[in-house]
Protein backbone atom coordinates (compact mmCIF):
# COMPACT_ATOMS: atom_id res chain seq x y z
CA UNK A 1 0.00 0.00 0.00
CA UNK A 2 3.02 1.97 0.25
CA UNK A 3 3.47 2.22 -2.96
CA UNK A 4 0.21 3.65 -3.82
CA UNK A 5 0.88 6.74 -1.42
CA UNK A 6 4.38 7.10 -2.99
CA UNK A 7 2.94 7.46 -6.70
CA UNK A 8 -0.11 9.54 -5.46
CA UNK A 9 2.46 12.44 -3.79
CA UNK A 10 4.48 12.02 -7.14
CA UNK A 11 1.42 12.57 -9.38
CA UNK A 12 0.70 15.82 -7.25
CA UNK A 13 3.92 17.14 -6.69
CA UNK A 14 3.87 16.83 -10.50
CA UNK A 15 0.73 18.61 -10.62
CA UNK A 16 1.47 21.38 -8.98
CA UNK A 17 1.70 24.83 -11.02
CA UNK A 18 5.27 25.85 -10.23
CA UNK A 19 6.50 21.89 -10.76
CA UNK A 20 4.63 21.64 -13.94
CA UNK A 21 5.77 25.42 -15.34
CA UNK A 22 9.08 24.16 -14.36
CA UNK A 23 8.85 20.72 -16.08
CA UNK A 24 7.01 22.36 -19.34
CA UNK A 25 9.46 24.97 -19.80
CA UNK A 26 12.22 23.10 -21.94
CA UNK A 27 11.46 20.31 -24.08
CA UNK A 28 13.62 17.51 -22.97
CA UNK A 29 12.19 18.13 -19.36
CA UNK A 30 9.01 17.80 -20.47
CA UNK A 31 9.47 15.06 -22.49
CA UNK A 32 11.88 13.10 -21.13
CA UNK A 33 10.82 14.05 -17.51
CA UNK A 34 7.78 14.93 -16.80
CA UNK A 35 6.02 12.43 -18.98
CA UNK A 36 8.22 9.61 -17.52
CA UNK A 37 7.48 10.34 -13.93
CA UNK A 38 4.00 10.77 -14.44
CA UNK A 39 3.89 7.13 -16.20
CA UNK A 40 5.96 5.96 -13.17
CA UNK A 41 3.24 7.27 -10.74
CA UNK A 42 1.03 5.49 -11.99
CA UNK A 43 3.06 1.88 -12.17
CA UNK A 44 3.45 2.84 -8.11
CA UNK A 45 -0.24 3.45 -7.50
CA UNK A 46 -1.40 0.46 -9.77
CA UNK A 47 -1.33 -2.66 -7.12
CA UNK A 48 -4.30 -0.20 -5.24
CA UNK A 49 -6.30 0.02 -8.38
CA UNK A 50 -5.37 -4.25 -9.39
CA UNK A 51 -6.83 -4.90 -6.10
CA UNK A 52 -10.28 -3.16 -5.60
CA UNK A 53 -10.93 -3.69 -9.64
CA UNK A 54 -10.15 -6.99 -9.80
CA UNK A 55 -12.98 -8.25 -11.59
CA UNK A 56 -12.61 -5.49 -14.23
CA UNK A 57 -8.69 -5.70 -14.53
CA UNK A 58 -10.14 -10.19 -14.85
CA UNK A 59 -12.56 -9.40 -17.36
CA UNK A 60 -11.29 -6.57 -20.03
CA UNK A 61 -7.73 -7.67 -19.33
CA UNK A 62 -7.12 -10.98 -19.10
CA UNK A 63 -4.24 -12.20 -21.50
CA UNK A 64 -2.47 -9.00 -21.05
CA UNK A 65 -2.32 -7.91 -24.45
CA UNK A 66 -5.52 -5.10 -24.42
CA UNK A 67 -3.57 -3.29 -21.61
CA UNK A 68 -0.52 -3.54 -23.69
CA UNK A 69 -2.63 -2.19 -26.55
CA UNK A 70 -3.68 0.95 -24.85
CA UNK A 71 -0.21 1.58 -23.10
CA UNK A 72 1.38 1.78 -26.66
CA UNK A 73 -1.55 3.72 -27.68
CA UNK A 74 -1.26 6.61 -25.40
CA UNK A 75 3.13 6.69 -25.63
CA UNK A 76 2.40 7.04 -29.94
CA UNK A 77 0.05 9.83 -29.05
CA UNK A 78 2.38 11.48 -26.54
CA UNK A 79 5.76 11.71 -29.30
CA UNK A 80 3.69 13.14 -31.51
CA UNK A 81 5.08 16.88 -31.31
CA UNK A 82 1.39 18.32 -31.89
CA UNK A 83 0.13 16.29 -29.11
CA UNK A 84 3.11 18.03 -26.84
CA UNK A 85 2.51 22.09 -27.93
CA UNK A 86 -1.26 21.42 -27.37
CA UNK A 87 -0.66 20.33 -23.92
CA UNK A 88 0.71 23.32 -23.48
CA UNK A 89 -1.79 25.64 -25.20
CA UNK A 90 -4.99 23.60 -24.26
CA UNK A 91 -5.64 22.98 -20.62
CA UNK A 92 -8.00 19.95 -21.72
CA UNK A 93 -5.23 18.29 -23.17
CA UNK A 94 -3.25 18.95 -20.80
CA UNK A 95 -5.49 17.67 -18.40
CA UNK A 96 -6.13 13.96 -20.29
CA UNK A 97 -2.45 13.83 -20.32
CA UNK A 98 -2.33 14.23 -16.44
CA UNK A 99 -5.13 11.47 -16.50
CA UNK A 100 -3.52 9.27 -19.65
CA UNK A 101 -0.17 8.76 -18.43
CA UNK A 102 -0.67 7.32 -15.49
CA UNK A 103 -4.04 5.69 -15.45
CA UNK A 104 -4.32 4.55 -19.22
CA UNK A 105 -1.07 3.56 -19.84
CA UNK A 106 1.15 2.94 -16.42
CA UNK A 107 -1.71 0.89 -14.71
CA UNK A 108 -2.47 -1.20 -17.68
CA UNK A 109 1.26 -1.80 -18.16
CA UNK A 110 1.51 -3.06 -14.40
CA UNK A 111 -1.23 -5.20 -15.02
CA UNK A 112 -0.49 -6.37 -18.12
CA UNK A 113 3.51 -7.13 -17.74
CA UNK A 114 2.93 -10.16 -14.86
CA UNK A 115 0.47 -11.63 -17.71
CA UNK A 116 2.57 -11.35 -20.52
CA UNK A 117 5.61 -13.97 -21.59
CA UNK A 118 8.85 -13.36 -22.19
CA UNK A 119 8.88 -13.07 -25.75
CA UNK A 120 5.39 -10.56 -25.89
CA UNK A 121 7.78 -8.64 -23.46
CA UNK A 122 10.94 -8.67 -25.96
CA UNK A 123 8.62 -8.00 -28.56
CA UNK A 124 7.09 -4.75 -26.80
CA UNK A 125 10.68 -3.77 -26.03
CA UNK A 126 11.36 -4.13 -29.51
CA UNK A 127 8.98 -2.21 -30.68
CA UNK A 128 9.60 1.09 -27.68
CA UNK A 129 13.02 0.58 -29.24
CA UNK A 130 12.04 1.24 -33.14
CA UNK A 131 9.72 3.80 -32.11
CA UNK A 132 12.13 5.48 -30.05
CA UNK A 133 14.59 5.47 -33.13
CA UNK A 134 11.96 7.34 -35.28
CA UNK A 135 11.48 9.99 -32.74
CA UNK A 136 14.96 10.42 -32.49
CA UNK A 137 15.58 10.67 -36.04
CA UNK A 138 12.65 12.85 -36.76
CA UNK A 139 13.88 15.00 -34.27
CA UNK A 140 17.36 15.40 -34.52
CA UNK A 141 17.48 15.50 -38.61
CA UNK A 142 14.11 17.46 -39.16
CA UNK A 143 15.22 21.18 -40.18
CA UNK A 144 12.30 22.92 -38.71
CA UNK A 145 10.87 22.82 -35.54
CA UNK A 146 7.96 20.37 -34.93
CA UNK A 147 6.85 21.70 -31.85
CA UNK A 148 5.98 25.44 -31.97
CA UNK A 149 6.17 26.18 -28.58
CA UNK A 150 10.54 25.32 -28.22
CA UNK A 151 13.38 25.71 -30.40
CA UNK A 152 15.06 23.75 -32.50
CA UNK A 153 17.82 23.08 -30.10
CA UNK A 154 15.73 21.94 -27.48
CA UNK A 155 14.13 19.56 -30.57
CA UNK A 156 17.68 18.13 -31.29
CA UNK A 157 18.27 17.56 -27.26
CA UNK A 158 15.03 15.77 -27.07
CA UNK A 159 16.05 13.90 -30.02
CA UNK A 160 19.60 12.90 -28.36
CA UNK A 161 17.42 11.53 -25.56
CA UNK A 162 15.38 9.42 -27.43
CA UNK A 163 18.70 7.52 -29.43
CA UNK A 164 19.94 7.33 -25.86
CA UNK A 165 16.84 5.30 -24.89
CA UNK A 166 16.26 3.34 -27.65
CA UNK A 167 20.18 2.28 -27.61
CA UNK A 168 19.69 1.29 -24.05
CA UNK A 169 16.57 -0.69 -24.92
CA UNK A 170 18.59 -2.37 -27.57
CA UNK A 171 21.52 -3.22 -25.39
CA UNK A 172 19.11 -4.76 -22.65
CA UNK A 173 17.41 -7.15 -25.43
CA UNK A 174 20.94 -8.18 -26.52
CA UNK A 175 21.92 -8.65 -22.74
CA UNK A 176 18.89 -10.87 -22.14
CA UNK A 177 19.73 -12.93 -25.66
CA UNK A 178 22.99 -13.66 -25.03
CA UNK A 179 22.57 -14.68 -20.57
CA UNK A 180 20.62 -17.05 -19.06
CA UNK A 181 18.07 -14.55 -17.11
CA UNK A 182 16.21 -18.28 -15.40
CA UNK A 183 19.05 -17.50 -12.50
CA UNK A 184 18.25 -14.71 -11.36
CA UNK A 185 14.65 -15.59 -11.10
CA UNK A 186 15.34 -19.37 -9.57
CA UNK A 187 16.94 -17.43 -7.08
CA UNK A 188 15.09 -14.68 -5.90
CA UNK A 189 11.73 -16.95 -5.81
CA UNK A 190 13.86 -19.49 -3.01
Amino acid sequence: MKQFWYGLVLFLFLALPPVRHLLESIMAFHMHMQMPLLFVSGLLMAPFFMKHFRQFFGKWNRSGLPGIILFLIIVMYWMVPKAMDESLEIMAVEAFKFISLPFLAGVPLRDSWSKIGKATESILLLVLAILFSIMAYLYIFFESTLCNNYLLVDQKTVGWGFAFFSLCLILYLVLTLFTDQSQYYDEAST
